[in-house]
């Protein structure tokens, strides 16, 4: 077997899996049983995030001609419905067509009546794209926070407690837009532990936590104005909801991982969920996955090779240089340092929506002569990581993984596939 052949064949059986766990998240086979049953009255479908469009087109092929609605997802995004329009607003930074949309989807839900239906399909990107500051509160300064938020390497959870307190609509207030009017919500989860106050920032769920967005700002040293610190404090979700307002988990990284589990034993290698809910620095996970990596291949302990190790979760980056990049291209190139061109070991990284941070790219993968062939072209692998420039440095090499918008939203998945010693091709 020619050499481009040995290297192909790994990153082939880890693209597949891939496809497997973003093939588990979408909207077309999760949203079905769980929809309600038709009842007098209209049936309104609203929503935001990456996967909204084909939401709704999979609840307009349940329903027919019985929908009428609206749901807002990012720019690209879009597909084509009939009775739900779409629009497309900016993420991960909310803009003006996001506040127009908004405002709509606001008068939409406004003056129901108890025998009306609502039907809200959230996913992962809703908390921008869905954005109404509260009085007092411009879409500059909410567009602002934002930026410092996401640049200071804060969790998900962390970012959208702060946005909640800055929003009309968040932290249950659509819910309680929507009432009297029944209402289930359709989540599609990116968030670790799928918490659903914490998916797109729940909109129509309530949370009565005592997290104080305050301490937030101030641990990552985020200056705000008063107008923001006072509605901080004042702005408090809404902690109870009415009986007839239920939600229900439709897809999650959990289920996405067990089915790249199975299509892995399927090809013949046996695959373990290390978990679902990694968080942390992005290049700090790299360098912990790649030791295990590295004692696997070396001494078959913890686990036998060949093996697949299988994630999930949100892994962060702070901001330190001006490079571009995201979580999972700054994972990888961690990880390629980490195993220093160890032996049978290949790895893919990638975003399930189809974008790592705000590039064009799901993610990347590495090979065992990544480095190698990244110094064969005069690249610095420790300089683009110090510099949060792994975009470039993947770029560089042709190791991107581009798949363009995937219509849905689970997190991050990596698998890391360890030949052993004697680096035999599954």
């Amino acid at each position: 077997m020619i050499a481009s052949e040995v290297r192909l064949a790994p990153l082939a059986f880890l693209r597949e899996l891939f496809e497997a766990a973003v093939l588990a998240a979408q909207p077309e086979h999760t949203l079905a049983p769980f929809l309600p049953e038709r009842s007098k009255g209209r049936l309104i479908v609203v929503g935001a995030g990456k996967a909204a469009a084909s939401m709704a087109r999979a609840v307009e092929s349940h329903y027919g001609d019985a929908v009428e609605g609206m749901v807002i997802t990012r720019y690209g995004y879009a597909q084509a419905t009939r009775h739900i329009e779409v629009v497309e607003a900016s993420h991960p930074v909310p803009d003006q067509a996001g506040l127009n949309a908004t405002r709509k989807l606001e008068a939409l839900v406004t003056h129901l009546h108890p025998e009306d239906t609502v039907i809200c399909l959230i996913s992962g990107g809703a908390s921008a794209l869905l954005c109404a500051p509260c009085p007092g509160i411009s879409l500059e300064e909410k567009q602002a926070l934002t930026v410092a938020l996401l640049r200071s390497g804060a969790p998900i959870t962390q970012v959208n407690c702060v946005r909640k307190a800055l929003s009309s609509v968040k932290g249950g207030r659509l819910a309680a837009r929507i009432a009297p009017a029944k209402l289930t919500t359709l989540i599609l989860s990116d968030v670790c532990g799928d918490i659903p106050s914490a998916i797109g920032s729940g909109p129509t769920i309530a949370d009565a936590t005592e997290t104080d967005p305050s301490a937030i700002l101030e641990r990552y040293s985020i200056p705000v104005s008063d107008a923001v610190r006072r509605a901080l404090t004042q702005n408090k979700p809404v902690p109870a909801l009415p009986p007839n307002q239920t939600f229900q988990i439709v897809g999650s990284a959990e289920q996405s991982l067990k089915r790249a589990q199975a299509h892995a034993a399927r090809l013949g290698v046996p695959a373990v969920i290390l978990s679902d809910r990694i968080e942390g620095e992005a290049r700090e996970v790299g360098k912990v996955l790649g030791a295990l990596a590295q004692r696997s291949a070396a001494h078959c302990e913890p686990f036998l090779t060949p093996i697949v190790l299988i994630s999930g979760g949100e892994t962060t980056v702070t901001l330190r240089g001006a490079g571009r990049g995201g979580p999972n291209t700054e994972f990888l190139l961690s990880l390629a340092l980490q195993l220093d061109g160890q032996p049978g070991v290949y790895a893919l990284s990638c975003d399930t929506d189809g974008v790592d941070g705000s590039e064009d790219n799901a993610g990347a993968f590495i090979t065992p002569d990544s480095l190698e062939r990244a110094r064969k072209l005069e690249l610095n692998p420790a300089l683009h990581l110090e510099q949060n420039d792994t975009y470039s440095f993947f770029q560089k090499l042709g190791d991107l993984v581009l798949t363009g918008p995937t219509h849905t939203n689970v997190n991050d998945f990596r698998a890391i596939l360890v030949l052993g010693p004697d680096g035999a091709e599954p």
